[in-house]
């Protein structure tokens, strides 16, 4: 039996005139988790895309248990028990578990869909994976972690015994995340193989066996032990340089009090919440997915009209009922889900990047290019996005300078009240710590700022205060110096300290 279950040789690919690999070698394990690293724009995301059949290679081989392998579609990608499971969630909301598990694949009895026998097929994979999951339950209802499981499942009901995870943690809190690492550590012992893309570099030491990191298309370091490595090194290595780990807050003289809840409550969403911002502050909310945080201040940007309570802007009582009103009053707000809420897929990135500030654009009617270019310019600059040219779709970028570009659009409108709902979702290591900067500087600057967020080491390492959501309301306050992971985590799971 050949010691690699895939080898990837002299791996090319070019998009127009931009080469993004250049002769690659990657090898996987039987049994292993390999962890493909690097920061947005290496070649990862394109490399696996190759693997899955999502695109072909312009040049190199592939062998798949030792044999040459030509993989140039999903299907054929199927063939070889591969399975792709995307950043982004690739279910049907509104099928229920079982035909999402069999779509494109349904079981027939004669003409008629055997819906009995899907069903039990589908209860089967679930009760092996040691999950207790209703097959006709709808995916509306399961939260993110539950519906990544869901695409393991499908992947296994495929025969997969290659399963490439672009970023699947990006979106999950701790709890989650460690139901998702029992069952892949269950299908390792199974000879189940894992290659798993993660700017998370604790959950790579964590789950990950070997590492393999890429650079500007090229492989600096390939199939090294995690065992042998530390966070520190993993980041230098991507980089290219040495890495400080560090906080990047900085103490500030904090101003007035611009922004005021008063029991503001919406629905089942949340109640009776009272938070207070100043100018120059960095406020930090957390807590588990589900605790109503994005609710809170999405109803603050004038999403939810019919809410109860008071929004107290510079002193004032204001009527938030239209995300305009939010904008007039200087508020702005980066979303947390980037595919459905941030980006504008049939524009392009210099569309997608200035659409918040078109009306300022303006000379007359018509929109002023130059002003344009230059805004959208500015923003590449400060924020370090790769792109080949601004007029590409925004979906040819990473998703990592994806998330730029909705944080450029967020600022373009220079606000005095910046929500920012995990602002480096599928950002790497040091594009994170670029955006923290910025932070801290937008503060400095006047800027009171909010950061919601699934991490609770992002808080610590920026926040002036913390508040922590449990269930739609606020359970804790934290001024910086009394806060700590472990308090944040038995806070945000209903303990008490």
């Amino acid at each position: 039996m050949p010691k690699y279950i895939v080898k990837m040789q002299s791996i090319e690919k070019a998009f127009g005139g931009n080469k993004v690999l250049h002769g690659v070698d990657f090898c996987l394990q039987k049994g292993s988790v390999h962890a493909l690293l690097g920061e947005n724009g290496t070649g990862k995301t394109t490399l696996m895309n190759i693997l899955g059949g999502v695109v072909p290679c312009d040049k190199g081989e592939i062998y798949i248990n030792g044999r040459k392998a030509v993989i140039n579609s999903p299907s054929d990608a199927e063939e070889y028990n591969i399975a792709f499971i995307h950043q982004e969630i690739m279910l049907v909301n509104d099928l229920r578990i079982y035909e999402n598990l069999f779509l494109g694949n349904e079981l027939k009895h004669g003409v008629t869909i055997n819906k009995k026998a899907m069903i039990n097929k589908a209860k089967n994979i679930l009760n092996n994976m040691g999950i207790d999951l209703d097959p006709t339950a709808l995916t509306s209802t399961l939260t993110t972690s539950y519906k990544q499981i869901v695409e393991i499942a499908s992947a296994l009901l495929k025969k997969a015994k290659i399963i490439i995870m672009d970023e699947p943690t990006a979106s999950l809190n701790p709890t989650e995340i460690e139901r998702i690492f029992m069952i892949m550590e269950t299908l390792q012992t199974k000879g189940v193989s894992f290659v798993f893309i993660s700017h998370k570099l604790n959950e790579v030491l964590r789950i990950c066996d070997h590492f393999t990191v890429m650079r500007d298309g090229k492989v600096v370091i390939s199939d090294r032990l995690t065992s042998d490595i530390d966070e520190h090194q993993l980041a230098s290595y991507m980089v290219g340089a040495e890495l400080s780990f560090y906080s990047a807050y900085s103490p500030r003289t904090v101003g007035n009090k611009i922004l005021e809840t008063r029991n503001l409550s919406y629905k089942k969403d949340f109640a009776n919440i009272n938070i207070t911002l100043h100018k120059s502050e960095i406020i930090g909310v957390t807590g588990l997915l589900g605790d109503g945080r994005s609710e809170l201040f999405s109803t603050i940007y004038g999403c939810n009209s019919e809410y109860e309570g008071e929004i107290i802007v510079n002193g004032q009582k204001e009527n938030i009922t239209s995300t305009v009103i939010a904008k007039n009053l200087g508020i702005s707000y980066l979303p947390n889900n980037r595919k459905e809420k941030g980006i504008i897929k049939d524009l392009s990135i210099s569309k997608n990047m200035s659409i918040s500030i078109l009306d300022k654009l303006k000379r007359l009617l018509i929109i002023d290019r130059k002003a344009e270019l230059f805004s959208n310019q500015d923003f590449i600059r400060k924020l370090n996005i790769k792109l080949h040219n601004l007029n590409n779709s925004i979906l040819s970028l990473s998703g990592g300078n994806q998330q730029k570009v909705i944080l450029a659009k967020t600022l373009s409108s220079k606000p005095n009240i910046l929500i920012l709902d995990n602002p480096t979702q599928g950002v790497d290591i040091a594009a994170k710590f670029e955006i923290y900067n910025i932070i801290v500087k937008l503060a400095e600057s006047g800027v009171g700022i909010v950061i919601l967020s699934n991490e609770p080491q992002e808080i610590l390492s920026l926040c002036d205060r913390i508040y922590v959501m449990y269930q739609g309301k606020i359970r804790k306050e934290f001024n910086r110096d009394e806060a700590s992971q472990k308090k944040i985590m038995i806070i945000a799971t209903g303990g008490a300290l």
